[in-house]
């Protein structure tokens, strides 16, 4: 049954995204407010991230045509994902694709790469996904004299008080999935 709420390109679930499906599912069941927008929304992959103090955090893909649809209700249902996963953070990530340099099109396409899909466009989509809901009002990209690269991300400080327990798990998340250090400030 909740198999439906979990649509891989290839391979099968394993027991953890199982899991998460399940509880997809248990929140469309019973939650009212949220039974209408749940039906037709399903993840690709949940990962579970170590976050360093012990901590983790659980990554959820989405395809990135449903990804409007999931941030319409995206406090919520990250609010009801985290009671049903005990002190893990939950964090809600497009599905996107990345191209490389040496992409060709095919016979019915033509045109260079779209910009949408180089590493840098994910890399930049992936972080303003993983801070979602709050915005990012600034970027500055600080060299060390080693050639380390830190990225400061500004976030808005209107969301301060919602956001500031999370910045830790944003910048593991982050730095998991695109190998790149990031620390996060409010401005």
């Amino acid at each position: 049954m909740s198999v439906q709420k979990i649509k891989k390109a290839s391979g099968e679930p394993d027991e953890f995204e199982k899991s998460v499906a399940n509880e997809l599912l248990n929140l469309e069941m019973t939650s009212t407010e949220l039974k209408a927008s749940l039906r037709s929304i399903y993840i690709t992959a949940a990962k579970e991230v170590d976050c360093g103090d012990g901590r983790k955090a659980i990554i959820l893909y989405v395809p990135f045509k449903l990804l409007k649809s999931v941030n319409k209700i995206h406090q919520r249902l990250v609010r009801e994902l985290e009671k049903k996963f005990s002190g893990r953070h939950v964090l809600i990530v497009g599905q996107r694709t990345i191209l490389g340099k040496s992409f060709n099109r095919n016979q019915k396409t033509s045109g260079p790469r779209p910009r949408s899909r180089t590493l840098t466009a994910v890399q930049d989509a992936i972080l303003e996904d993983i801070c979602y809901p709050t915005e990012i009002v600034g970027k500055r990209t600080r060299v060390k004299l080693d050639g380390k690269r830190i990225v400061k991300v500004y976030l808005d400080s209107k969301d301060q008080a919602n956001v500031e327990g999370r910045t830790d798990t944003f910048a593991a998340v982050y730095g998991k999935l695109t190998n790149k250090q990031v620390s996060f400030q409010f401005q």
